[in-house]
């Protein structure tokens, strides 16, 4: 064997140990990343940030375990140490949304207001279409009462995010205050279909409620209604101006009688079946809207009532609710199997919010 073949072979030897030495390491580390994880769903903080502590020393530069430690010391409460892995780690290219959404809980938890600023606005210009931030960033704002900002940087997410359901909760909770409770009614009902099931849905149900109590309540809010006339037509065609809004109270306003009863469910599904009537009607191409097309197909299938039903009847009477929907059983059924296969899927290109807030408390 000449000898530039041995060392060739000795070189290749080498990188093989190298190699082999690396994919060990590796293993070992994932290993210690799935206990560590086993660690953190159970509580036991101290024994995850233990086993963390052991995989870093292992792979000093592994962006990903360093972020599991600072959160693993945000769980535990120890917020000086999580400020102190996880500040570094921010400025990294590899820095992802999580990254910054911990970063931001463990800023924000040392009450480092300003700092916890900078890193939402810095993490929103590299990731500027993530409905978490901006969630998150509105968190931060409300915490310093400016809750104007908060309520803008919800339905930014919205707009920029909108299948992601936590922008429309707050939203929604926000607009419950304001002179705006229609929107407080669509984010409401948007959020319901995105998280169906849990305690925050009970609630924004029992927001959708009483903001259509208020709606009703006030006449007022049918008043800057406009007559539509030919030139104001294509003066507020487009999807950023006030005709949505405007087409929605007019379309809405027509209904009063319906509700002469009361808001319950009943009243709530003869108003919701004549205002989709008339929407695509008149409006339906001009102000194109996922939500009210999820309804109108709900409509067509025949399971508007029950959905309503659903969304209304628990906050209602939960009674009544319990009896109605026992007495239509294979209704009731066949929306929920049908609402389990048929999500409702926002659009990017249906965002009609002014962002002219109005806040009244």
């Amino acid at each position: 064997m000449m000898e530039w073949q041995k060392v060739a072979k000795k070189c290749a030897l080498v990188l093989a140990g190298i190699l082999t030495v690396q994919w060990s390491i590796a293993q070992d580390n994932a290993e210690l990343q799935q206990t560590a994880n086993s660690f953190l769903r159970t509580g036991d903080y101290a024994n995850a940030i233990l086993v963390l502590n052991q995989a870093i020393q292992n792979a000093p530069d592994d962006i990903q375990l360093k972020k599991n430690l600072a959160f693993a010391y945000y769980l535990k409460g120890d917020y000086n140490r999580a400020y102190t892995v996880v500040s570094p780690l921010v400025d990294s290219k590899e820095a992802d949304i999580h990254l910054y959404q911990i970063a931001g809980n463990i800023y924000q938890s040392k009450q480092d207001w300003k700092g916890a600023e900078k890193l939402y606005v810095r993490g929103l210009k590299k990731f500027p279409k993530s409905g978490e931030l901006y969630n998150d960033y509105g968190d931060l704002l409300q915490n310093m009462k400016n809750f104007d900002g908060a309520l803008r940087q919800w339905v930014k997410g919205i707009e920029t995010d909108p299948n992601f359901p936590g922008n429309y909760y707050h939203a929604a909770r926000s607009y419950l205050w304001t002179k705006e409770p229609i929107w407080a009614i669509l984010y409401g009902e948007t959020f319901v279909n995105l998280e169906s099931y849990t305690t925050r849905t009970a609630e924004i149900r029992e927001v959708i409620v009483e903001c259509y109590k208020k709606l009703f309540d006030d006449p007022a809010i049918f008043n800057s209604v406009p007559v539509e006339t030919t030139d104001n037509k294509k003066s507020r065609k487009g999807s950023n101006d006030n005709g949505f809004m405007d087409a929605f109270k007019s379309t809405i306003a027509k209904q009063v009688s319906v509700i002469a009863t009361g808001i319950e469910p009943q009243s709530l599904i003869m108003l919701r079946t004549r205002f989709l009537l008339d929407w695509y009607s008149f409006y339906g191409v001009r102000y194109p809207y996922a939500l009210f097309d999820f309804q109108r197909k709900l409509l067509k299938e025949g399971m508007f009532e029950s959905y309503n039903q659903w969304l209304f009847g628990p906050v209602a009477n939960q009674a009544e609710y319990k009896a109605w929907t026992s007495l239509h059983k294979t209704e009731y059924d066949a929306f929920s199997a049908w609402q389990r296969n048929h999500p409702l899927k926002l659009r990017e290109d249906e965002f009609y919010n002014t962002g002219k807030l109005a806040v009244i408390k």
